[in-house]
């Protein structure tokens, strides 16, 4: 722990602007909280109230440039960075002119390079994000994250201590030690010493507290000005106090305790010292009414929804698959090797992806001996390489990150659905977050329950979160240039595992052709050149190739003409694009090869059943047992759909019917 002189005194200009920032804090804070009170305005509010020093003075050190990140209890932390009254006011009061324009809230702020969020801990692997941007950019900017002594019981915490000291990033992270989460005192769940943990990292860390604020303020400022000039990451732990509730009213600490605390308050026993109390100032006062009265007056915020940005897949050029009908994974390498070679801002990140090994399935191969410093090996770390890639991305990079099998993405969940997903819509359009997540998924290669699930079902319907799945009838080059040129949010790209060995397919099965749909749902159409069409066959990724096959069987063994439908976009899909195919059939066949509950499956025909296309139709569902996918591959073949189960279904259902008109 570092040693600090607690007999440096500040100027007294110095001392002024501080505790300034410190009233201006309580005082709307106090004022919103009244307005709680009052019913004015709804949900929570997280106040600093005894805290706000730990923010002024942090914030006193850090220079235009430099992004800042904070948690649920952030008023204090914005007002100390921005000054914004009206901006803060009104986004709780869910006005438009809201800083947000209504839609974070309270918890959720975007301004001038600050931004806060709801959930613990998670916010530290973005902030690592921007801090590996602004080292890339060889800038003397930082990065900095408060968090609570509370968000220590958090994983993705240690991940991304871990990976900021060994990669050596400008990040500092300032814990706020005010000995509660939310109303659990840390001696019933915090083990050892707060500090120890970074330094174990071997991070350089100081210790300092709001009652000292003067030693506060010199290592505050001696350790921001080690992460600008060395680029190195180091922790300050702030112990304080909050006098008020956690939110609102739910305080049951003692009683006896807030009141020593508040007799103790820096900012209490500094007004004692001025001889007049917060509500004696009427500047401040008047600025907070105004800024209340502003947003009774502005306009209430109007909603609406997120929709996903168009791209279009299949307008290039070139041709459909490569002329050589290469594998798809020497596909993928060429195209992410031509994504690189043509825009420098393009990162690659995940475990194992360097030279030699070049990822598990070796996608990545060979691209790390092309471009060293922008293939970029992670620890086992899923939640704070996706978090990393986010902040990369609020930077303007455009990171894609590789989570090794799809089964782990799972560890990466709360970093994609309460993150990277919401920043665009949560701040208001003010930032957007192009980062790529790929990941293979499926079965069929025998390596049993954790590495061969079909888990993408648990992302479909994730608003800001657009989901597509590869397939080997176009070459999968198109969607990622695509992306790289037009995504402003997050997308996840699933890659059946089974397609890697696989050729990209030339042509479509004899009487049949190819239409690529870049609508507003993309997809692949294998379409019989007969009019006449007897059942129709939904199905994506892996599948592809069984069904391809099929449509040759049904025709030449069974006399059954069918047709194809692969969607390459998964979220947003909207089946009525396509009802003027399907309408054309009897029979609906909707195959996947994850679980059924609640499925794409599921989704598809509820869309077709809303718009009244399932009424003349006949309908079956095939998908994977509900159970875990064995190891043996004679049970694997059990548990997941294949081309025999496909053709095994639709003949007796065919059949069926059949016999019940005949």
């Amino acid at each position: 722990m570092n040693t600090i002189d607690t007999d440096i005194k500040l100027t007294a200009e110095e001392e002024k602007i501080l505790f300034d920032k410190a009233k201006l804090i309580r005082e709307v804070e106090t004022r919103l909280l009244k307005s709680f009170s009052d019913n004015e305005i709804s949900g929570t509010i997280h106040t600093c109230i005894g805290q706000e020093l730990s923010g002024v003075i942090v914030s006193r050190m850090l220079r235009s440039g430099d992004i800042i990140f904070s948690n649920h209890r952030c008023h204090g932390h914005f007002l100390a960075i921005t000054g914004c009254v009206d901006g803060l006011v009104s986004e709780i009061y869910g006005r438009s002119s809201g800083v947000c324009g209504g839609r974070g809230g309270s918890q959720h702020l975007c301004k001038d390079g600050f931004f806060s969020n709801g959930i613990q801990g998670g916010i530290v692997p973005v902030g690592a994000g921007v801090a590996l941007a602004k080292k890339i950019d060889n800038q003397q900017d930082i990065a900095v994250v408060f968090i609570g002594d509370g968000t220590l019981g958090e994983g993705v915490v240690y991940e991304t201590l871990n990976i900021v000291a060994k990669w050596q990033l400008p990040l500092l992270i300032v814990l706020e030690n005010n000995l509660y989460a939310q109303s659990t005192h840390q001696d019933e769940t915090l083990s050892g010493n707060i500090i120890d943990r970074a330094q174990a990292f071997g991070i350089k860390a100081a210790h300092g507290d709001i009652w000292h604020w003067q030693s506060l303020y010199h290592s505050s400022k001696e350790l921001v000005h080690y992460v600008r000039c060395s680029g190195k990451p180091a922790f300050l732990q702030i112990d304080c106090y909050r006098l008020k509730a956690h939110s609102k009213g739910d305080d049951n600490r003692d009683p006896l305790e807030v009141l020593k605390f508040n007799e103790i308050d820096p900012l209490n026993q500094y007004l004692l010292a001025q001889h007049h109390a917060v509500s004696d100032r009427p500047e401040y006062l008047a600025q907070i009414e105004q800024a209340i009265d502003k947003a009774r007056a502005d306009t209430i915020a109007s909603y609406q929804a997120w929709s996903a940005q168009p791209v279009d897949i299949f307008s290039s050029d070139m041709a459909r698959v490569n002329d050589n009908y290469d594998r798809v994974v020497k596909s993928i390498n060429r195209a992410l090797l031509d994504i690189m070679r043509t825009n420098e801002r393009v990162l690659l990140i995940g475990e194992d992806l360097r030279s030699p090994y070049g990822g598990a399935f070796k996608v990545t191969h060979g691209l790390s001996d092309q471009f060293p410093d922008r293939v970029i090996n992670t620890p086992i770390s899923e939640a704070a390489m996706v978090g990393i890639g986010c902040g990369l991305a609020l930077q303007g990079y455009l990171p894609i990150v590789e989570i090794m099998f799809g089964d782990f993405i799972t560890l990466a969940f709360d970093q994609i659905v309460n993150h990277a997903s919401k920043f665009r819509y949560m701040y208001n359009d003010q930032v957007n977050v192009p980062l790529i997540i790929r990941t293979p998924m499926g079965g069929n290669r025998g390596y049993g329950p954790t590495h061969s699930q079909t888990l993408d079902k648990h992302f479909l319907g994730v608003p800001g979160l657009t989901v597509y799945a590869i397939n080997s009838l176009f070459d999968p080059a198109l969607l990622y240039r695509a992306l790289l040129n037009s995504s402003k949010d997050p997308v996840l790209v699933i890659e059946n595992k089974v397609l890697y060995a696989k050729r990209l397919v030339s042509c479509a099965p004899s009487g049949f052709y190819f239409e690529y749909c870049s609508e507003s749902s993309p997809a692949v159409l294998v379409l019989p050149e007969s009019p006449l069409v007897d059942l129709t066959i939904i199905a994506y990724g892996g599948l592809a190739d069984d069904v391809l096959a099929l449509l040759h069987k049904l025709f030449f063994s069974h006399d059954l003409i069918a047709q194809f439908i692969c969607p390459v976009r998964l979220y947003p899909f909207d089946i009525t694009d396509y009802q003027h195919h399907i309408k054309k059939s009897r029979y609906l066949f909707v195959v996947e090869e994850g679980q059924g509950f609640c499925g794409l499956a599921s989704e598809l025909i509820s869309q077709l059943t809303e718009c009244g296309c399932i009424n003349s139709l006949i309908v079956k569902r095939l998908t994977a047992s509900p159970s875990p996918i064995p190891a043996a591959k004679s049970l694997e073949e059990c548990a997941l759909p294949g081309w025999d189960d496909i053709l095994e279904l639709i003949l007796e259902t065919y059949h069926e019917n059949n016999t019940a008109n005949a």
